[in-house]
């Protein structure tokens, strides 16, 4: 089998070497060459001919948000993963390179102790990114495993509804997430009348930095949560990197509550355990989105939220990056709605205003976009 072509751009010498040796044990992956700048790569990558490139953001001559550029100018569809570091410099710079077009990104390990740990740490977070992307090989690339339409309906016996009365929204992200948000989120209108609450797979610091620019695009306040605070219209809230995020009620109140316990599907937060405390919450009055993402995190959570009554929107295959956690919603006959991403926000909208109005009717084929 063909491997998997890997070049890496970084001006660490330390860094490529690291790089070079954790992505080189896969039998899969093959690292084709490095370069110390973006220039230097550029040169490089009609002769390379490359699947995938790892690109350093902070380096001379041509940093990684000028290399992206150019990149996506020559090479509209080669997959790119921004290498980043945990600061605010690098969650901003990250954000900055996904809005231009890098396919997702990965930090740079710290705090690990050995080169041993740090090459385990790339390889855990790195390689499977890999495969998912260069989609000629991955048992774990969803997309290339296309299920039939019939297969991806929810069971009609009888007439779907819409929701007869919406109290909250949960919405569920993770790969190509930060840019799917800044679609859906500046679709909902100022005065909408009910809270959201979001996790996005993501680590500390760029949480908030991710919050900040969804609010300066967003009619609605964005706000990166915090422990017992209480949720209001209007507004949504994203769960910080490392804390599972959860709901309570304190009188009529919606109370935010924060915690580190066990990561739920690798995650932490986990789209699950949000879905899990609001199913419990809102019952029928919960509608919930999941959108692009790997891995099936937010399925278990979506079963609840049926069983309870509530109601699911799926993102579709075909705009979602990675058809993984929609996609597991859709195959499990979850989803009330597969839509794809430039109609999720406008539905969300007629779906609470219409509950408002009281004006729900039944409709068939709701799975069908």
């Amino acid at each position: 089998m063909q491997k998997l072509r890997v070049l890496i751009v970084d001006d660490s010498t330390v860094i490529r070497r690291l790089l070079s040796e954790a992505l080189s044990a896969d039998p899969e992956i093959e690292v084709v060459g490095t370069a110390a700048n973006g220039k230097i790569a550029l040169a490089k990558l009609p002769q390379l001919k490359p699947d995938l490139v790892t690109l350093d953001i902070e380096m001379p001559e041509m940093d990684g948000l000028e290399t992206l550029t150019e990149v996506r100018k020559l090479y509209p569809k080669l997959p790119v993963i921004m290498f980043s570091t945990l600061t605010e410099r690098g969650a901003q710079t990250t954000l900055e390179a996904l809005s231009r077009g890098a396919t997702d990104y990965v930090t740079k390990p710290s705090n690990v102790g050995s080169v041993g740990a740090a090459i385990q740490s790339v390889q855990s977070e790195l390689i499977p990114k890999i495969k998912v992307f260069c989609k000629r090989s991955s048992p774990i690339t969803l997309s290339s495993q296309k299920p039939s339409m019939p297969a991806m309906r929810p069971p009609l016996s009888s007439p779907v509804t819409r929701p007869q009365r919406v109290d909250a929204l949960v919405i569920g992200t993770s790969t190509g997430g930060p840019n799917a948000l800044a679609l859906v989120l500046p679709q909902i209108p100022a005065d909408i009348s009910i809270p959201i609450f979001i996790v996005q797979h993501m680590p500390p610091v760029f949480t908030a930095r991710l919050a900040e620019r969804l609010h300066q695009l967003s009619a609605i306040e964005v706000l990166e949560a915090k422990d017992k605070m209480l949720a209001e219209p209007g507004k949504a809230y994203l769960a910080p990197g490392d804390f599972h995020m959860t709901l309570r009620r304190q009188g009529t109140s919606t109370v935010i509550s924060l915690n580190q316990d066990a990561p739920e599907c690798s995650c932490r937060p986990a789209v699950d355990v949000l879905f899990r405390t609001a199913s419990q919450l809102y019952t029928s009055n919960l509608l919930s989105l999941v959108l692009t993402g790997m891995g099936q995190d937010g399925m278990k959570g979506c079963e609840l939220i049926r069983k309870a009554g509530g109601y699911v929107i799926a993102q579709d295959e075909p705009t979602s990056v990675v058809w993984g956690m929609p996609g597991a919603v859709a195959r499990s006959g979850l989803a009330h709605q597969i839509l794809p991403l430039e109609k999720i926000g406008m539905e969300v909208s007629m779906l609470v205003r219409q509950s408002r109005a009281g004006r729900a009717q039944p409709f068939a084929g709701a799975a069908n976009k």
